[in-house]
């Protein structure tokens, strides 16, 4: 994928986001991963402690990064959280870190969009 073509998918998922969500603001990458942690721990209708919210930004972290083979999906605990194995370290600075979570981002909405037919689970 090329930059202009990643920077316009990027685009694209702020916007999903932004209406789906009705905020005002474009959300950034932090944001939309926490919206990813909580798709993937499925417990939508609740609130969060300032550490859960940070266990959700790790949870869409690692299933992102599970596409390139960094993690594996372990399983869930008893309360229905996801937890996976570290397989491979990320050896690279933050920006391209968060260039390669962007990437991924980007493939998750996608996936999202091929198998619900739209963003209507976000």
């Amino acid at each position: 994928m090329e930059q202009w073509e990643k920077d316009f998918e990027w685009l694209r998922v702020q916007h999903i986001v932004k209406d789906t969500m009705g905020i005002e603001k474009m959300p950034d990458l932090q944001g939309i991963l926490f919206l990813i942690g909580i798709q993937e721990l499925g417990q939508i209708e609740r609130s969060f402690s300032k550490e859960e919210k940070q266990d959700l930004i790790h949870i869409a972290v690692c299933r992102l990064l599970s596409y390139d083979g960094y993690y594996s999906f372990k399983g869930r605990d008893e309360d229905g959280w996801p937890h996976y194995d570290l397989l491979r370290p990320v050896q690279i600075g933050r920006k391209e870190q968060d260039d390669l979570l962007k990437r991924k981002v980007i493939e998750y909405f996608k996936e999202l969009e091929n198998e619900n037919g739209g963003f209507s689970t976000i």
